[in-house]
């Protein structure tokens, strides 16, 4: 048992390093900039210009690295990628955010899980097209859920995505509200101006978050009960979907500016989030 904790105690100090933290704030800073292109791009679009494009954060980065620096580009955001993806176990199982071990504390880490799986998901992405063998950037999510059709309970597991889609839309719109992220803040290094600028950014990215994913998650739904995989949309069919509505142009462009925000509420926790070796 001593050696277990030994052993344990060692991995925390490990993941605790100066060198490591400062990685995770790199990450920070590209997942940042993946949000802030794609709302960027959407919000080209409610402007009604060319060269918008309705995309995920894997399509931000195949945008980002279309450049003669877009090989340096894609280095710097692999490592930052992977950096996020660690962070993301790192919260989930030494909780340094203080999440707690109630149900809503545990709630709170399988997101961290799953944040850290999504951003391994890209990082892999991303070195597919370092090594030449990737940069599709069509939305997965009706291919994959073409493929979960096949299956005998397909449809069900497809509802039960859309269901969990909307539920966590639902939870953005709460987190938004309660702006519990703000206690993840580094509050003694802050003015309260920005203190107040940050918290704002997060409260607005997450609402638009959340819209998103209750669109997504309803067309999993419908495509679960219809077994149906052209229905299926992901961020980008999302983004056209609002587009289509009346005010649709306005719509999408105040979600687009939400992404925006979402992205500099990202490089505010570059600065100031507090990582597993911070005080407090």
């Amino acid at each position: 048992m001593a050696t277990i904790q030994s052993g344990a105690s060692e991995v925390k100090q490990g993941a605790a390093n100066s060198q490591l933290e400062l990685l995770e704030r790199l990450g920070y800073v590209v997942r940042g900039v993946l949000y802030a292109v794609m709302g960027f791009l959407a919000l080209r679009i409610a402007l009604a210009q060319t060269g918008g494009k309705a995309t995920d954060l894997s399509g931000s980065l195949v945008w980002l690295i279309g450049n003669p620096l877009g090989k340096l580009v894609l280095i710097v955001a692999i490592v930052g990628l992977a950096a996020y993806s660690l962070w993301g176990f790192t919260r989930a199982i030494y909780d340094p955010l203080h999440r707690g071990r109630d149900p809503k504390g545990i709630a709170a880490r399988i997101g961290f899980v799953t944040s850290g799986l999504s951003y391994a998901a890209i990082a892999f992405f991303a070195l597919q097209i370092l090594a030449g063998g990737g940069g599709a950037t069509d939305d997965g999510t009706q291919k994959t859920v073409s493929s979960l059709l096949t299956k005998p309970a397909g449809g069900l597991i497809t509802l039960l995505l859309g269901i969990t889609s909307i539920g966590i839309g639902i939870g953005q719109f709460i987190e938004a509200y309660r702006a519990t992220f703000k206690n993840d803040l580094k509050a003694a290094e802050m003015s309260q101006s920005e203190r107040g600028i940050a918290i704002g950014l997060g409260r607005f990215g997450m609402a638009a978050r959340g819209v998103t994913f209750l669109v997504i998650g309803w067309f999993l739904v419908q495509a679960g009960i219809h077994h149906d995989a052209g229905q299926v949309q992901g961020f980008g069919g999302a983004f056209l979907f609002l587009l289509s509505q009346p005010y649709g142009h306005w719509l999408l462009g105040i979600i687009a500016l939400g992404f925006i925000a979402l992205g500099l509420h990202s490089f505010a926790c570059a600065r100031w989030v507090r990582l597993l070796g911070s005080p407090g």
